[in-house]
């Protein structure tokens, strides 16, 4: 006996069976509109790219205690947004001590000294548990006119995730590889990416494991540039604070401030930029001064 198709079990199975058939398509890419902004947040799930009108930054003057490291990654992009050849930048060390902020700061910079006639570099944020569409959005910018920094904040890969092996087709490898507009950025805690299990797993998987050393089968090395951060002195912090003191028309004592400012960061067990930043927040409050 045939089924009647026009049965209310029937018809729920077939809609049952179409979700599913839906839920396994590939999700389409949508045409990016890179006009829309100059900064711009991965949406995965959508496969789009969502304009951010104003980006969380801070000036580039303000990012103290580390000018070595913001010279360095400051040359790479302007070579990059110059067309020339550049490497991907891995940024990693101490907490607080202003990785993304001089991701954000330096494309910033780029674009308030680039000539008039020359396109604005764009900044795009692929969250970290979205590294598995990095390609889609690889594949979304090649025609593109434009310049992109792909940015990840905080990556680091645990346990049995695999995503990392879409970034490594990426910077690495892959048959399309990274596009010549597009250059990637990550900050991390750790100079490794995969923690030490992953990377023996990697080595014994190896055609010659003997030759297949902890740095040859680190993600990290896939990074061209390594840019490490390190805690700051006292000095370092204190030269921070006084900066945004004196940025932001922080009036007071500066032998109370730098005494206030010492002991907030004694009291949280360390010294960074992020630290040196929560407490201007806090001085700025207690002077009754919007910032």
């Amino acid at each position: 006996m045939s089924a009647d198709l026009n049965s209310p079990q029937t018809l729920a199975l077939l809609t049952r069976i179409a979700d599913a058939l839906e839920r396994l398509a590939p999700v389409s890419t949508a045409h990016a509109d890179v006009t829309a902004a100059d900064a711009f947040v991965w949406q995965a799930a959508g496969r789009r790219l969502s304009p951010v009108p104003k980006v969380n930054r801070v000036e580039m003057s303000l990012l103290r205690g580390i000018d070595r490291v913001r010279d360095q990654l400051a040359e790479n992009t302007g070579r990059f947004a110059r067309g020339l050849p550049a490497n991907n930048a891995l940024l990693w060390g101490a907490r607080g001590m202003g990785k993304s902020s001089l991701v954000k700061a330096v494309h910033a910079e780029i674009n308030h000294t680039r000539p008039a006639d020359a396109r604005p570099l764009k900044l795009i944020e692929i969250h970290r548990e979205d590294i598995e569409t990095l390609p889609d959005l690889m594949g979304l910018l090649r025609a593109e006119p434009h310049r992109f920094i792909v940015f990840c904040d905080d990556l680091s890969f645990d346990g049995d995730d695999t995503s990392y092996k879409s970034l490594k087709a990426v910077l690495e490898g892959g048959i399309e590889g990274r596009p010549d507009n597009v250059i990637f950025y990550a900050t991390s805690n750790r100079r490794h990416l995969l923690p030490r299990d992953m990377m023996e797993n990697e080595r014994s998987t190896a055609i010659n494991p003997g030759e297949a050393i902890e740095e040859k089968v680190s993600l990290s090395d896939r990074f061209g540039l390594w840019l490490g951060f390190h805690k700051c002195s006292q000095d370092e912090y204190l030269d921070m604070v006084f900066g945004y003191v004196d940025h932001l028309g922080l009036e007071g004592d500066r032998d109370a401030i730098r005494a206030e400012a010492l002991e907030w960061a004694t009291t949280r067990g360390a010294r960074s930029g992020r630290t040196a930043w929560q407490f201007i927040q806090d001085l700025a409050g207690r002077l009754g001064k919007a910032i």
